[in-house]
């Protein structure tokens, strides 16, 4: 005799023994007991949740002789033929391989014949949204008056691309992912009888990284079994998953909480050469600093780790700020992995990324406002000489004095970061945008506009410290970029077409934007910038 696989030998055989799904079972309970059963049903929600299982035990229920409280007895002829397979009148079918017109014609013919031992005839319809549109509408009068015998069952993934017609006909019941403890209770079930001997955190891992997916869990303790026999240990499963496990993970975090780029850019680095899955280490890392965030925002009773960890957890955000959190959080989080999950770019440029942003609210922090007069720059220690003959060296000081006055004049009060979009806008379009000088001396103004703009709220992200204004050439602004990564995301349309309606709203003008690659320039000091657009040279950086 075979062996049967995990989930198939364990299969719940009950509604009570359906796990995490309380909210369907008990109503599937009353309808049998009342016996209000409806002739169609729709069972939706992600895969391994248990819709197919519930299914069929509902199709059990419906034919059993003798039903307990709402439940399949398993001792009548019919419940025995059924566990056994052997029952004639519940059809499951597969709507991947049997989507179109001519197999839903065929089940149209079958379903007018009368049960052969069955009280109804039951068909379950697995993946049912893969269900060919004229296929679907050729159901449809089916399903709209079905013969009194019959009972659809549908499940899907993906309801949304289910016709709407159908949809209406059935009674519809939402799966949910199950928790972590849900999952937990089932595999030490499993692990108790079939005498596995699996330390819990291993079985906390198995119930994390499969996601509410009780199918995936149970596949993969079978696999643990193959692969180590009955005494599986945590790091078996770090090693056949590929995870990295916690330290690293916590080495990473305390690197990004403390803003140290080298050391922890090393850490990237030692993944990746290891060979691990940058993508799953990634998930891992904003799972952890997520729960560094609701532990910074009070909210730590909701944080599933053990006391000690909680204890060093809370010391390592005991000095970090809710918004650094949050911002390392959306930077690693939305980290683009697609392309190649074992390039450690992506995350050292959210390192960067993330660190330099809060060096940049320092640095905007501490210029002076408008009513302030501003201290010298150390640039500015030595004179700019002019590009004029030496007889004019006079003349060139004092422009340079009077461009420092009057760039003075323009800087805004700490960068207006603490200041709502309307008004850094309203403050901005006062005066003219006519040159790129112009651009660059409000540009971080700007940047702080875009702030809760796209869709995750962070495009002032992709380009603060990532890009500055080149040229203005017509009504076209050049934006130039450090990396690839930053520039094709400004370059997508659906970016690109707010930054230029930002850009209409705060300066008064309409530009188009055009991104280049260009190479971080060393005057990072829009003063210099400025000076330098009205024909000085540096002569000395004392910096």
């Amino acid at each position: 005799m075979t062996s049967q696989v995990f989930y198939r030998k364990w299969r719940p055989q009950t509604l009570s023994e359906v796990v995490g799904q309380e909210h369907v079972t008990q109503t599937l309970r009353h309808v049998i007991e009342s016996g209000r059963v409806g002739h169609a049903y729709l069972f939706c929600g992600p895969r391994g949740t248990g819709k197919t299982t519930t299914g069929r035990i509902l199709a059990k229920a419906v034919n059993c002789a003798e039903p307990v409280n709402g439940e399949p007895c398993n001792k009548c002829q019919m419940c025995q033929a059924f566990n056994q397979g052997n029952a004639l009148d519940i059809i499951e079918i597969d709507a991947a391989s049997n989507r179109g017109i001519d197999d839903i014609r065929e089940l149209r013919e079958k379903v007018k014949y009368s049960p052969n031992v069955a009280r109804y005839k039951v068909y379950i319809i697995d993946e049912a949204h893969m269900v060919t549109e004229a296929a679907s509408n050729a159901f449809l009068k089916t399903l709209e008056e079905p013969p009194p015998h019959a009972i659809f069952i549908l499940a899907t993934t993906e309801p949304h691309k289910v016709l709407s017609t159908i949809l209406s006909r059935c009674q519809r019941f939402d799966f949910h992912r199950l928790s972590q403890a849900a999952v937990i209770t089932k595999l030490q079930l499993i692990s108790d009888n079939e005498e596995i001997q699996i330390e819990p955190e291993a079985l906390r891992l198995i119930s994390k990284v499969t996601t509410g997916s009780l199918r995936d869990a149970e596949n993969l303790l079978e696999q643990l079994v193959a692969y180590y026999d009955h005494n599986i240990e945590l790091h078996q499963v770090q090693d056949l998953l590929g995870i990295s496990g916690d330290l690293r993970i916590r080495e990473l975090a305390k690197y990004i909480v403390g803003k140290d780029v080298s050391y922890g850019i090393k850490i990237i680095n030692s993944v990746s050469n290891d060979g691990l899955d940058i993508r799953q280490f990634n998930q891992e890392l904003v799972n952890y600093l997520r729960d560094l965030l609701l532990i910074k925002s009070g909210s730590e009773s909701i944080v599933d780790v053990t006391s000690d960890d909680l204890m060093e957890m809370k010391e390592l955000v005991k000095d970090a700020s809710l918004d650094y959190l949050l911002t390392a959080v959306k930077l690693f989080g939305s980290a683009d992995l697609r392309a190649n999950s074992y390039s450690p770019l992506p995350l050292e440029l959210a390192l960067v990324e993330c660190i330099l942003s809060t060096s940049e609210v320092k640095c905007t922090q501490a210029m002076p406002s408008r009513t302030e007069q501003p201290k010298a720059s150390p640039i500015y220690t030595k004179p700019i000489k002019s590009t004029s003959p030496e007889p004019e060296k006079s003349t060139a000081k004092a422009a340079s004095h009077t461009t420092r006055a009057t760039e003075a004049k323009t800087t805004p009060a700490k960068e207006n970061i603490d200041q709502p979009p309307a008004k850094v806008a309203e403050s901005l379009v006062t005066e003219n945008p006519a040159d790129i000088a112009y651009i660059r001396s409000h540009w971080k103004e700007f940047v702080n506009t875009l702030h809760g703009e796209g869709s995750s709220g962070n495009l002032d992200a992709f380009l603060r410290s990532a890009c500055e204004p080149v040229a203005i050439e017509d009504s076209t602004l050049i934006l130039g970029f450090y990396h690839e990564f930053h520039k094709e995301k400004i370059e997508d349309r659906k970016y690109r077409h707010l930054v230029e309606r930002k850009l209409k709203e705060v300066f008064g003008h309409s530009y188009q934007v055009r991104c280049i690659l260009t190479q971080r320039t060393k005057q990072e000091n829009h003063l210099v910038k400025a000076a330098l657009d009205m024909g000085a040279s540096i002569i000395d950086d004392e910096s």
